[in-house]
């Protein structure tokens, strides 16, 4: 049976009497050239969820009575509304209708009893479960009103009819230590025929039309009252073509469950490289079958930069479709936004607009805009030796300054609960470490929150010095395999720092360390040898991009003559990695805003047309054995700056092998701890023999400074407190001629307000 939708409109001349003249004209022509009939889609739907749990205990005072009762009811009615065959200005609608309701209650007994007049107890249960439903989907006409009046308010109401249905429902009871046992039963219902009664909602007036387009409303009312709440949200236009697009939506998968797609809340948005799937809603407002294209594109139309370029059609973006009459039809397309959170030049996009044009017959007849937030991928921060998250407190505000607020950073260790590493605790401390196998398990559990709590498939990584053998620990041995998409977990690894081939200060003040009774593990993960293991076995990259800076402010270190930043090498931080790049910061200002901006940004920032795919693997490159010291392998000059920062690989270095012979080279000739009382001056005597050169390494806080003077009591060099050298782990003071035997000093100074310690190490014949 069709019911007619009654379209009841007002005149509303004084709430649109201002608009200009241009605007009222046309309103006038559009109304001479349709009927007047509003079409669209209305959905209403009306939910109810009810429970009761309560436990009384028996007059007996030995059981109680427990009962679980659960309802949920779901109502829910699509009325596509069209135009009258008549083409008189009247509707008729279309509804399809889905109902749900069930009721299910367990009652659960138990009483303690005895079977012998007292003797022995014993719990008697009993348990009965009680379960209906009711459920119906059918279409039929229904009704539709849309009032508007003088002062631009309008409500719309729908009434939807009542529909066939089943209700089917099942008893099932049983018992346990009864004296005489007790046998349960189940029974059910057959589906008998039931009738679905209808529903109806009307809105509460309060919505307005726009005077810049009254052929058109659209708005949502919902009301609740004893638990049932009932929602009523409508599309409709007047004067609409009879085949055109009513809802542009978005959703994206819950991470980890591919496949599980959720709406994307339009504050929220998307992350960048998540699949996102756009789902486009037809309506045939008309009388009969229609055939339509539909092409998914990216437009810049309104943005400060790019607002004159064309639109661009989004890859996999077109599809074909057959509408019935009267039927509304859903088309949707899966779209990567890896790189859509940047453009090509590496300025941030803070939205994309996705545009859907509707066609018939090669001809476009409507089209729909929507913006989608898309944030660039978490950025988790992974600290190294002697440090903590706090080393990155800054990062936040460099990202949100760079992209926006959304560009989140993820310090290992901010939220303990979720991961945190132990790599030695402050500098100097000789307390337990983990290693670096349990340090990368943290990171794992933090890069999972990080994915969890952004709704992120993939991580960026910056990591500093040893964070970054950490990072690739977990890639090698703990990072899953490939997501459904093909790419790894983590898009990037920006390594800042890291002593990919160990450091030879670590050698050297490891050795130290040793000889004064001292066992400072931090140090001892740095040595050759130990990163030459660690080489050897942690080769898989399974996909991730590496990126490393070198810091080469210094030109020697420990024995040995190269360019490092005081602590890493820049040969041992390049390793055998191709994208590498130098700059002129010591080891700890590695992590500041200008080599974020020259350096970590750019291989971040990477627009639509970048390279999103996981990196192809390099063959292994293993040698087996090279010289002692770095010196042999990368040829030093006065003028140079050592190796250059272009994108061949630099060859492996194992020492494992050579570790005999690396101990007589890099064992220090001298060593000796020392304290320093607040705002004191000490004096340390080092016996020097009769070599090519000479140079001593210390350990100690930047609040010390440290003046080395030869036999004839001439200053040689200087480290002095609160200056950029200073800041190195490893502070080196050599001098470059040959030297004589005899007795040479270094003077300490304590500037500071508190104790301090420093490790003295001295050595001679670098090469």
């Amino acid at each position: 049976m069709r019911r007619s939708v009654y379209i009841f409109l007002i005149v509303f001349t004084l709430a649109f009497g201002n608009l200009p003249a241009a605007a009222q004209t046309k309103s006038k022509t559009s109304a001479q050239k349709c009927s007047g009939a509003w079409t669209g889609v209305v959905t209403y739907t009306r939910t109810q969820n009810m429970s009761d749990n309560k436990t009384v205990e028996r007059v007996s005072g030995r059981g109680r009575d427990t009962t679980d009762w659960q309802m949920k009811y779901d109502y829910k009615a699509s009325v596509s509304v069209v135009e009258s065959p008549e083409r008189n200005g009247s509707s008729i609608g279309k509804a399809r209708i889905n109902h749900s309701f069930t009721s299910i209650e367990k009652i659960s007994a138990v009483e303690r009893n005895s079977c012998d007049q007292g003797k022995t107890w014993r719990d008697m249960r009993g348990e009965s479960i009680s379960r209906t439903e009711t459920s119906g989907s059918g279409a039929d006409d229904a009704n539709v009103t849309v009032g508007v009046n003088s002062d631009g308010t309008y409500s719309v109401s729908v009434g939807i009819p009542p529909i066939k249905g089943k209700t089917s429902g099942s008893q099932s009871s049983s018992y346990s230590g009864q004296c005489k046992p007790k046998e349960g039963k189940n029974l059910s219902m057959p589906p008998t025929e039931t009738t679905i009664e209808g529903n109806s909602l009307v809105s509460d007036g309060s919505h307005r039309i726009n005077p810049s387009d009254p052929n058109r409303i659209s708005g949502t009312f919902s009301q609740t009252f004893q638990n049932v709440t009932e929602t009523i949200t409508w599309n409709l236009q007047k004067c609409g073509a009879p085949l055109r697009l009513i809802a542009l939506d978005f959703e994206d998968m819950k991470f980890p469950n591919w496949n599980d797609w959720k709406e994307i809340s339009e504050q929220k948005g998307t992350v960048d490289g998540n699949f996102v799937k756009i789902k486009a809603k037809i309506l045939n407002a008309s009388g009969e079958t229609k055939y339509a294209d539909l092409k998914f594109k990216e437009t810049y139309k309104g943005d400060k930069w790019d607002g004159g370029r064309p639109d661009g059609l989004l890859e996999n973006g077109e599809a074909s479709v057959m509408i019935e009459a009267g039927e509304e039809k859903e088309v949707e397309i899966v779209w990567d936004s890896s790189g859509y959170a940047w453009f090509d030049d590496g300025r941030p996009r803070m939205l994309q607009r996705i545009k859907v044009e509707l066609e018939e017959n090669g001809k476009k007849v409507d089209e729909l805009t929507k913006n989608l937030k898309v944030a660039p991928k978490p950025v988790v921060l992974v600290h190294g030796l002697w440090s903590s998250w706090l080393a990155w407190e800054p990062w936040q505000n460099i990202l949100t300054m760079t992209h926006s607020y959304d560009w989140k950073a993820f310090p290992v260790g901010e939220k303990p609960d979720k991961g945190i590493m132990n790599t030695g605790g402050a500098f100097l401390s000789t307390d337990p470490t983990n290693s670096i196998f349990e340090n990368s398990q943290q990171l794992g559990k933090y890069i999972r929150y990080a994915q969890e709590d952004r709704n992120a498939w993939h991580v960026d990584i910056v990591a500093h010095s040893m964070g970054g053998l950490i990072s690739r620990h977990y890639i090698h041995q703990f990072m899953p395999p490939n997501y459904e998409d093909g790419r790894p977990q983590i898009a990037h690894l920006v390594m800042l720092g890291t002593p990919n081939m160990g450091s030879p200060c670590a050698d050297v003040m490891n050795f130290a360390f040793e000889s004064l009774g001292k066992n400072v593990e931090a140090v001892r993960q740095l040595r050759q040898d130990v990163v030459g293991d660690f080489n050897r076995v942690n080769v898989n990259r399974k996909g991730v991009k590496f990126s490393v800076l070198a810091g080469n402010p210094l030109p020697t270190m420990c024995k040995t003559v190269v360019w490092n930043d005081g602590v890493v090498p820049v040969p041992s931080a390049k390793w055998k990695i191709k994208d590498n790049a130098e700059s002129k910061n010591i080891h700890t200002d590695l992590t500041g805003t200008a080599d974020f901006s020259s350096f970590v940004k750019p291989r971040l920032a990477i627009g639509p047309k970048g390279d999103h795919n996981p990196a192809v693997p390099d063959l292994p490159n293993y040698p087996g054995t090279i010289g002692q010291s770095f010196a042999s392998q990368f040829a030093f000059s006065g003028t140079g700056r050592g190796p250059s920062s272009d994108n061949t690989d630099s060859p492996a270095i194992d020492l494992s092998a050579n570790r005999e012979n690396l101990d007589g080279d890099l064992r220090p000739s001298f060593a000796k701890a020392v304290k320093l009382p607040a705002k004191q001056t000490i004096e340390i005597e080092i016996p020097v023999e009769k070599a090519a050169n000479f140079g001593l390494t210390f350990m100690a806080s930047s609040d010390i400074s440290a003046t080395l003077i030869g036999p004839n009591g001439a200053v040689e060099a200087k480290n002095l407190a609160k200056t950029p050298d200073a800041n190195a782990w490893f502070r080196s003071m050599m001098v470059n001629r040959p030297v004589e035997t005899g007795t040479w000093k270094l003077r300490l100074v304590n500037t500071s307000e508190r104790e301090l310690e420093a490790i003295v190490a001295s050595w001679m014949n670098a090469i």
